[in-house]
């Protein structure tokens, strides 16, 4: 995971703005494609064409400028905070459950109404956030004791299950997957047993069986997705109708603003639907340069995981770069019948203030995480010498005791 250096190593400075210039480009993208995708809508139900966009740049702005200040703070802080941030979220996932706070819509009760103009709010994706931040900490603090059941293994299982079922209550099965898939990385990558790992992953897939198999709605979009065309007007019409609005868009799509099918064909098509509008209007190449701008942001987030000080600051990148993965890939994947559709927001370009605000506010985590990474160059770049004759350097004998690790590289540190 991470690699710890002299202080004196350390790059303190500039952030990724080749992750900054991605994420800027995807939610400018994602502010268009919502009024493109919405404005019908809005006319229909509110008797305003702005009434979606309005309220995603309004949420931008504040993403944006949680974005600025967490880029700007030092990362290590959230550390001491974190068994406040998980009881905050665990709080607001249970109050959404209660009469007269939760907003129920759609047969889901997955917002709390805020008051006056701001739209109701989603626990559950702050939950995300505030679970990856707490398991990050707990974890870089654990050492070799996460390969322990009880010291490691139970206590995760715990906390996950408790966040999990709490967002399954509401229901919200899109939102459950990606909160264990993205747990279930960090602890991997923290050290765990690999049976523990795969004990986890075990009990997740026949957990998830049982929802799908349980619940109606779930068992149709399973339906949906292997046989849609036995119930074209039905149970598969969503799905066919999200693979027909790619389809029309062909390689250079119809125009921007030119989609048919978000005339009320395509359900939820400024929400979990807006990649399909996207194809439809701006066609394979516009789809193929919304991919592009994930994979640089999640390449990028790699190399900030490679360069991180310490090990929380290291999985803090992990659990992020993991969520913006997962939760892009699970979106992409239902709108191109490549995987089941789960209802699950695309990162930054779907409409939704908490997913945008909270997607937003892990970017700053990330940047800040980049900003206080270890500079390779200072480490591998022997020193000049500063009368300018050719000075030779040579390696200082390292200790066996606590300070090599593997091939030479220093220990990290995970409680630094």
């Amino acid at each position: 995971m991470a690699v710890t250096a002299h202080p004196s190593r350390l790059r303190v400075g500039s952030p990724d703005y080749l992750i900054v210039a991605a994420v800027a480009a995807l939610v400018v993208l994602g502010i268009i494609a919502v009024y493109s995708s919405s404005f019908a809508l809005g006319i229909l139900e509110y008797g305003d064409a702005n009434y979606f966009v309005f309220r995603q740049v309004f949420f931008a702005f504040l993403g944006v400028s949680a974005m600025w200040l967490l880029m700007k703070s030092d990362y290590r802080r959230l550390r001491v905070v974190s068994p406040l941030l998980m009881l905050a979220a665990i709080l607001g996932l249970v109050a959404v459950l209660l009469p007269g706070i939760g907003v129920d819509r759609n047969g889901a009760a997955r917002w709390i109404a805020v008051g006056g103009p701001i739209p109701p709010l989603q626990p559950s994706e702050f939950a995300k956030l505030a679970l990856i931040i707490y398991v990050s900490a707990w974890l870089a603090g654990r050492g070799e004791h996460v390969k322990a059941f009880w010291t490691g293994f139970f206590p995760f299982v715990v906390l996950v299950g408790l966040v999990a079922g709490l967002v399954m209550l509401e229901p919200d099965l899109g939102t459950t997957i990606v909160i264990v898939l993205t747990t279930m990385t960090l602890v991997f990558v923290a050290g765990a047993s690999l049976t523990h790992v795969a004990a986890f992953a075990g009990i997740g897939s026949v957990v998830a069986s049982l929802l799908v198999f349980t619940g109606e709605y779930r068992a149709d979009r399973i339906f949906a997705f292997i046989s849609a065309e036995d119930d074209p007007s039905g149970r598969g019409f969503h799905t066919l109708q999200l693979l027909i609005a790619l389809g029309s868009g062909g390689v250079h799509g119809l125009g921007l603003g030119a989609s048919r099918q978000k005339f009320f064909y395509v359900p939820g098509a400024h929400t979990d639907g807006i990649f399909a509008i996207i194809g439809e209007e701006l066609g394979f190449i516009g789809s193929a340069i919304v991919i592009a701008l994930f994979a640089v942001l999640i390449i990028r987030g790699f190399r900030v995981i490679l360069r991180a000080r310490d090990d929380f600051g290291s999985l803090l990148a992990v659990g992020i770069v993991s969520w913006i993965a997962y939760q892009a890939l699970i979106n992409v994947g239902g709108i191109t019948r490549t995987l089941p559709l789960t209802g699950i927001p695309l990162p930054f370009l779907s409409y939704g203030g908490s997913a945008l605000m909270a997607m937003l506010a892990g970017v700053g985590i990330l940047l800040s995480v980049s900003r206080y990474g270890v500079d390779v160059k200072a480490l591998v770049k022997p020193p000049k010498p500063v009368d300018g004759s050719e000075t030779i350097v040579r390696p200082a004998q390292r200790k066996t005791s606590n300070r090599v690790h593997g091939g030479g590289w220093p220990q990290r540190k995970g409680a630094n």
